[in-house]
């Protein structure tokens, strides 16, 4: 529930009003920013601020994101004496342009939009034309001289408003457009007549009535009434909760509300309205970047109700509006120091600028425009680092399709058809038509291609679990394309020669015919569309990428590893600029089906012989192992964690096995083969556990079963004297896992330590190494200091200290019940979080993160020199990242891929702690 708290004190204390025109409020917040978006949200800041700049801009009014949070609070109540103000401030609007809501005249027409804070494109709700009634769509009429343009803005409004206000689905108004021209034979809404939008006027009120009961309203003040607070109630619509819960996005900021003097892109052939970014938005060239459409409004082109033409061709259109758009966008770069999204609108070949905010863009664009900037002296290099996000790094390691197999695609007529390549990246999946069908499926571990004629806000929990999108309408800044960008997903729109059939859930085209659950692979950088699916690349890093990270690497202080296990995970963490690994577990070595048989011998051995007999088969693996990932890490540390998990894990399931024993005995099968699984399933009885978790594990195990950590450690030195023979320096560090008490580090550390010297001294080759443990249980961290004593580093293993702090188990909160923890229980109307993130995916501060605190002063009051690092999955988020450069961790290791985003996220870290401590 929004929170009003402090809003009416902020607001009195400042003795502010709750209206503001343009024109006042960049004079009235003094130019700051943060207070202005804060308070006018972003269109009306951006707004406000054109205004000053002195960019031709249509008048209007802002009303603060203080009212939507006092409306919630009053129990969707319109807070009193609003509207006054409101008519108050029209009254201004009115007399600069010489006209007036509802007069008969010369009638003012507004648009009325939502504005939050942060951007959530298409996610509120918007009204364009208000004011038009049965006098003022006359009085429009005549003094445009054009009475085709005058009741066809009159029909959008009725649309919009039905929709947004009213609440009638809009799909029904689409129906009588659409039937409407298959009656009249024609294609095209622009082929409509005056009379016949007269007549379909008539059908749309008749409409409204049938399905509001209500008759649509002709006073204008009550339209005005109705819209504004139609966008107070959009703040909490399905989509838009929906964005914020997934974008991390504050449910209490509220959105402001911006009414504006109307200008008509759909007034003659002489207008136009259109989207442009001041640089691509997918690449980060420097170029004017967009689309537009003659004689239309704004939401045809962010809709896709019609395929736009490309910005380039506006220069032969209409040139001088062309050079002059060029130069404002040009000019509102360098103001707002950051790649623009503007949009504009033409009328009667005059320019207006409707909005500018900060672009959303690809990881690509992100990258390119922020080391540009730097390199073009718009923006600083600390500022370029913190330009862009270290989660969407992720989206530069999206794979591409293979060149040969693609044009042996195209062969093989398997191409078909090219639409508009509206966000990069190559996506593989099976046909989906339905956003409810996407996410059901994408849960069942489905793959899957969201296709739609054209894509809305409502669609967004279908586009989120797909792989990519494709839609047959839209253009590149249609709702897809943007949605699509923002999340790293490829997207082809406007792909108009694709025939899709919903209902019957098919996509035809050229006469070919495919259905739901068939394969497509779509390349979201070219537009192209294939059947079947195409062999995949891994994604070719730019060098402005490159820079931004040695830009990083010069600024952070936290060192970054990698977590891998194999050598070619260890290759591919060294090429994302690694600096060791902080993480092989050995566990993952045992699990190969050449590798299996000999640990299950093992684990079955009746003596400690026959375990010997077992490991010795087990050791020139695991040497050969170590060997691999050592060469590749070329003298960089690499911290070992000896066997972890429970035994029974490498074994069969209680539960088949004795499904196998009961199945054999039923059919009669007896002798070896049925001793055999009966021995089996003895030992898998034996070793089973209410709660392995805590059970007999980690160094419990190696404590004892002290051959199978002796082997370890063996294969571990063996495999490094090896390799320094060979000249190739090898830095291990071998780390004993889920140590509780000192005494069980202090023994295991001596019983090791003895095998690796004994190991050196029979080949005569001194090791560089160190011992240490994982902070992963809450009494190792109250006791760090005792632990400490006998460790020469720790590793915070947050996935089990979280679990263990907690009490959850991680498999069976996230099934279970941590989902409701985070969208909230049910209480009186209203839903109470539990929890605001996942403490599995984003470190818990106030728990587990305290425990971490004591651990690092503890640890270090009794060995300055520890290294202190995190191996958990935290080490690849970036506010956590954060939270470990705070603490003063020496480094943080995370898979291989995320080790980008560890390293910009640690310089933005150091950064954010330098500015705080000027």
């Amino acid at each position: 529930m929004l929170s009003t708290k402090g809003s009416d004190q902020k607001a009195q204390t400042a003795g502010l009003a709750r209206v503001y025109l343009f024109a006042e409020a960049y004079r009235v917040f003094a130019g700051d920013r943060t207070i202005m978006r804060e308070r006018l949200g972003g269109k009306g800041a951006g707004l406000a601020e054109m205004i000053s700049a002195g960019v031709n801009v249509p008048p209007g009014m802002t009303i603060l994101t203080d009212c939507c949070r006092q409306y919630y609070e009053a129990g969707k109540q319109v807070p009193s004496g609003l509207f006054e103000e409101v008519w108050a401030k029209l009254k201004e609007i009115e007399s600069t342009l010489g006209c007036r809501l509802g007069d008969p005249k010369r009638p003012l027409l507004l648009s009325v939009r939502s504005g939050a804070k942060f951007s959530m494109p298409g996610m509120m709700d918007t009204i364009l034309n208000l004011g038009l009634n049965a006098s003022t769509v006359e009085a429009l009429a005549k003094l445009t001289g054009n009475a085709r343009f005058a009741w066809d803005s009159y029909r959008r409004f009725i649309q919009m408003y039905g929709n947004v206000v009213l609440d009638i689905n809009k799909d029904c108004f689409e129906d009588l457009l659409e039937d409407m021209k298959d009656e009249l034979g024609i294609k095209l809404d622009t082929e409509l007549t005056a009379e016949h939008l007269m007549e379909l006027v008539e059908k749309y009120k008749k409409l409204v009535l049938e399905r509001a009961h209500v008759q649509f309203p002709e006073d204008t003040s009550d339209q005005l009434k109705g819209a504004i607070e139609a966008v107070f109630r959009s703040w909490n619509n399905s989509r838009a909760i929906y964005y914020r819960n997934l974008n991390q996005i504050d449910h209490n900021l509220g959105t402001a509300v911006t009414v504006q003097a109307m200008v008509f892109g759909n007034m003659n052939n002489e207008s136009a309205t259109g989207v442009c970014f001041t640089r691509n938005p997918s690449t980060g060239e420097k170029m004017l970047y967009g689309e537009y459409l003659v004689n239309a409004q704004g939401e045809d082109v962010v809709a896709g109700i019609r395929t736009p033409n490309k910005i380039a061709k506006l220069a032969s259109e209409m040139p001088k509006v062309y050079d002059e758009l060029l130069a404002t966008t040009e000019r509102l770069e360098m103001h707002y120091r950051d790649l623009q999204d503007c949009e504009f609108t033409v009328e009667s070949g005059k320019l207006y600028l409707l909005q500018t905010r900060t672009g959303k863009r690809t990881a690509a664009a992100a990258v390119k425009t922020a080391v540009d900037m730097s390199n073009e002296g718009i923006i600083s290099r600390p500022e370029a680092l913190n330009r862009v996000e270290p989660i969407q790094l992720n989206q530069l390691l999206l794979p591409s399709f293979d060149s040969d197999d693609k044009a042996k695609a195209r062969k093989e007529g398997r191409l078909l058809a090219t639409g508009l390549n509206a966000s990069p990246g190559a996506a593989i999946g099976e046909i989906v038509f339905n956003p409810d069908d996407a996410e059901r499926l994408a849960a069942d571990g489905k793959k899957v291609i969201l296709v739609r004629i054209e894509t809305c806000p409502d669609d967004i929990h279908g586009i989120v679990p797909a792989q990519g999108v494709v839609t047959s309408r839209g253009g590149m800044t249609s709702h897809a394309a943007v949605v699509a960008r923002g999340m790293g997903k490829p997207c082809v729109a406007g792909c108009e020669v694709l025939k899709i059939d919903l209902e019957r859930q098919t996509l035809t085209v050229d006469g070919r015919t495919l259905k739901k659950g068939e394969i497509l692979s779509i390349d979201g950088s070219t537009g192209e569309i294939f059947a079947g699916a195409i062999n995949r690349l891994d994604p070719e890093l730019g060098q402005e990428f490159r820079t931004l990270l040695s830009w990083a690497d010069e600024e952070r202080q936290l060192g970054v590893r990698a977590n891998a296990d194999t050598p070619e995970d260890a290759r591919v963490a060294l090429d994302f600029g690694a600096q060791g690994i902080g993480l092989c577990r050995t566990e993952h070595m045992f699990m190969s089906q050449d590798r299996l048989p000999v640990m299950q011998a093992m684990i079955l051995a009746a003596t400690t012989a026959e375990r010997q007999a077992a490991l010795a088969k087990l050791l020139p693996m695991q040497r050969e192992d170590f060997k691999g990932i050592f060469k590749v890490m070329q003298g960089l540390p690499v911290t070992i964690r000896l066997l972890d998990p429970p035994l029974h894990e490498f074994l069969p399931k209680l539960e088949e096995l004795t499904e196998q024993v009961a199945t054999f005995k039923a059919k009669g099968i007896t002798g070896t083969e049925l001793k055999d699984k009966e021995t089996l399933l003895r030992k898998v009885k034996e070793l089973h556990e209410a709660n392995p978790m805590m059970g007999l594990r980690g160094c419990r195990l190696g404590l004892l079963y002290p051959e199978i950590s002796a082997m370890q450690v063996r294969a571990i030195f063996e495999a490094a004297i090896a390799l320094k023979k060979d000249g190739i320096n090898v830095l291990p560090e071998i780390m004993i896992p889920l140590i509780g008490h000192v005494n069980e580090l202090k023994i295991a550390r001596a019983q090791l330590e003895d095998v690796a010297k004994a190991t050196m001294a029979k080949e005569q080759v001194s090791i560089d190494y160190k011992f240490g443990t994982m902070i992963e249980i809450p009494r190792a961290a109250l006791t760090a200091d005792e632990i400490a004593e006998h460790a020469e580093f720790f590793s915070f293993g947050t996935n089990d200290l979280t679990q263990m702090t907690f009490g959850y188990s991680r498999d069976d909160a996230e099934g279970k019940f941590l989902q409701r923890y985070l969208e909230g229980i049910d209480y009186q109307e209203t839903k109470l979080k539990v929890l605001t993130q996942n403490p599995f995916e984003v470190l818990d501060r106030e728990g587990v993160g305290k425990l971490m605190k004591i651990a690092v002063e503890y640890g270090l009051q009794a060995k300055p020199n520890l290294k202190l690092g995190i191996c958990g999955e935290h080490g690849g988020e970036p506010s956590s990242i954060a939270f470990a450069h705070q603490i003063g961790l020496t480094y943080v290791s995370c898979s291989p891929y995320r080790v980008p985003i560890a390293r910009l996220a640690a310089a933005q870290a150091n950064l954010k702690a330098e500015e705080r401590d000027k």
